[in-house]
């Protein structure tokens, strides 16, 4: 794939960029490294400083910033400049955050008395220059929810960002100097896949954490075994959206259709399959799908846009696939399952809505990247489970209900990394996120995400030290 701007409202390619040849990544890679030498030393203080000059830099850019993004990967412009305005919120609650959340824990004596220690400290140290493969769908958002605690924690960061969005990941890099900090401590591969085994490999490249699709995240994972080298996985969801009959109908309905479209429908933690209880199911579905069927699908950088283009040509052939597929198997289209005919340019679908889905089809097991929905009538709560849990992934998942048993039931038995009661699935800085089964392993933000890269000390202290 050519590292380039492609405008997917269009399908015009707007910049190209070479790759980076192999003298240069070797460039990058020890200035990483000598850049950590230094930079692990400075204070907590200090790094703070640093990144909250970023998160001003960024809230007086975000327009500028939204547009490389919308015209990049074809996120509405207003979501875009919300993606901004996140990553500078969540700098800041890091920049407050850490000194707090990396400080040396002690022991109690009483515990640690029969190791013969007279004090016992537990530090959080940086590991090093961290790898950072990521996707196009959130191109601020990703890299920022791992780079703010990594550079927190006193690590270095080498982005290798998807080929789709260079501007975006050059942005990142200029911001990152331009907030002070010192050279290498944030940098830029134009890279292609291809050359991220030999970077992994380096033995100054201590970790890596990727965001992606599970073949990239099963490639990166088998060559950080390889080496030993730590790994935090994101690999994408099919999130269950459970409606139950004591749940608000009306506010579920409309928040699913957020939920379902948020960024194009191209987000990991979007609401995938909709499975609603059969006293409820028709009430809700009329609701949603009329909801879905009023989306004003057009071009991102028009304020009134809700649904813009896919990101990429191959993704809108790979969603068209698994409708036709489940089409072709009995599903029904209540609204959408088309190209919008009005747009001849870039790679539009239509917000689309599946009922009759069965496990024959393409569409039970595999993720919809698009804002495409499939809603399953259910006849209890325990069938509610069983449904969400038959899917490979286990990312998040949304739970509507009133019902003290039924949410004790959720919170024990669906298999994900969070489950969201009466409202939708999201990330914050302040809440662990990441998954479980194919999604992937490991934690971002949170006090979990930051302490994913560091060296996690035991400082045992003898009779006289």
């Amino acid at each position: 794939m050519p590292i380039a701007t492609v405008n997917p409202a269009t399908g015009e390619t707007l910049r190209t960029f070479d790759a980076l040849g192999a003298d240069e990544v070797e460039r990058r890679i020890t200035r990483a490294h000598n850049a950590f030498t230094a930079y692990r030393a400075t204070g907590l203080a200090h790094r703070a400083r640093l990144l909250e000059r970023a998160a001003d830099l960024l809230d007086e850019e975000r327009a500028a910033c939204a547009r490389t993004m919308t015209l990049e990967m074809g996120k509405p412009v207003a979501a875009a400049r919300a993606e901004a305005a996140k990553c500078a919120k969540t700098m800041r609650w890091y920049a407050s955050r850490a000194a707090e959340l990396l400080a040396d824990e002690h022991p109690a004596p009483a515990d640690t008395e029969d190791s013969g220690a007279a004090r016992v400290v537990v530090r959080y140290r940086p590991l090093g220059p961290v790898l950072a493969v990521m996707p196009w769908n959130f191109p601020l958002w990703q890299v920022v929810r791992f780079a703010a605690p990594a550079l927190m924690a006193g690590n270095t960061v080498l982005l290798k960002h998807a080929s789709n969005v260079p501007q975006t990941a050059l942005r990142l890099e200029d911001l990152f100097r331009r907030a002070g900090y010192p050279e290498g401590c944030f940098q830029t591969l134009l890279v292609g896949s291809g050359a991220v085994e030999g970077i992994l490999r380096d033995r100054r490249v201590v970790a890596a954490t990727l965001t992606g699709s599970e073949p990239a995240g099963r490639s990166v994972a088998a060559i950080a075994g390889d080496e030993v080298k730590r790994t935090v996985l994101e690999l994408g969801g099919s999130d269950p959206y459970l409606v139950m009959p004591s749940a608000d109908i009306d506010r579920a309905a409309a928040t699913a259709v957020t939920a379902r479209t948020q960024n194009n429908g191209q987000s990991c933690i979007a609401a995938k399959r909709f499975l609603v209880h059969t006293d409820v199911h028709d009430a809700f579905c009329d609701r949603f799908t009329e909801a879905m069927r009023s989306l004003t699908v057009g071009d991102p950088l028009e304020e009134s846009t809700d649904i813009g283009p896919l990101a990429l040509e191959q993704g809108r052939a790979d969603l068209e696939e698994l409708v036709d597929d489940a089409v072709g198997r009995g599903a029904r289209v209540l609204t959408g399952g088309r190209r919008p005919p009005e747009r001849t340019e870039g790679w539009f679908y239509e917000p689309t809505v599946l009922t009759g889905i069965d496990a024959t089809m393409r569409i039970h097991r595999e993720e919809t990247f698009g804002p495409v929905a499939t809603v399953h009538r259910v006849a209890n709560a325990a069938e509610a489970v069983a449904l969400a849990n038959d899917t490979p992934f286990g990312l998040s998942s949304s739970a509507w209900t009133r019902d003290e048993d039924e949410m004790a039931l959720f919170a024990r038995d669906i298999e994900a990394g969070g489950v969201f009661f009466n409202g939708m699935t999201a990330s914050h800085p302040a809440l662990p996120f990441g998954g479980v089964k194919r999604s992937g392993y490991g934690r971002e933000l949170s006090g979990h995400g930051i302490r994913e890269f560091c060296n996690v000390t035991t400082l045992w202290y003898g009779p006289g030290s």
